[in-house]
């Protein structure tokens, strides 16, 4: 099984200029733990729950008046749309990253997040694919 069988195809961009309390307006009412970031620069960010809790709530940023820029993930890892489930979930354990983008070339085409890996684990790799399809 590889990343483009389980991965979220529709994923949700913001731009870097809104406000953390836009960015988690948008992630609550999308039920998702996870924005990517446009940005000028040729790559993109990646904000998510860890990253509110870490640097905006521990720190005592203001949500209101924080641009989401401030406080992303620049240096975003990635994965392959080919590559396997095995690669990802190894990828996620030894870099402590709860959700990787899926990439097609240079060309973001999904995102994986760790209950997309559970789900495969707690359904079998072949229901969840039944299910997919």
């Amino acid at each position: 099984m590889k990343a483009r069988d389980i991965m979220t195809k529709d994923v949700l961009s913001v731009d870097e200029n809104i406000s953390v309390k836009e960015a988690v307006d948008i992630m609550a009412k999308n039920q998702i733990g996870a924005l990517i970031v446009q940005t000028p620069k040729p790559t993109f960010g990646i904000f998510t729950q860890n990253d509110l809790l870490t640097r905006v709530v521990a720190e005592g940023r203001d949500p209101e008046k924080t641009k989401i820029r401030d406080v992303m993930t620049e240096s975003v890892q990635c994965v392959q749309a080919d590559d396997s489930i095995e690669d990802i979930a190894r990828i996620m354990y030894e870099e402590n990253i709860r959700y990787l983008p899926v990439m097609e070339g240079r060309k973001l085409v999904g995102i994986i997040s760790v209950s997309d890996l559970f789900k495969v684990i707690f359904r079998g790799a072949e229901g969840y694919q039944e299910e997919v399809i």
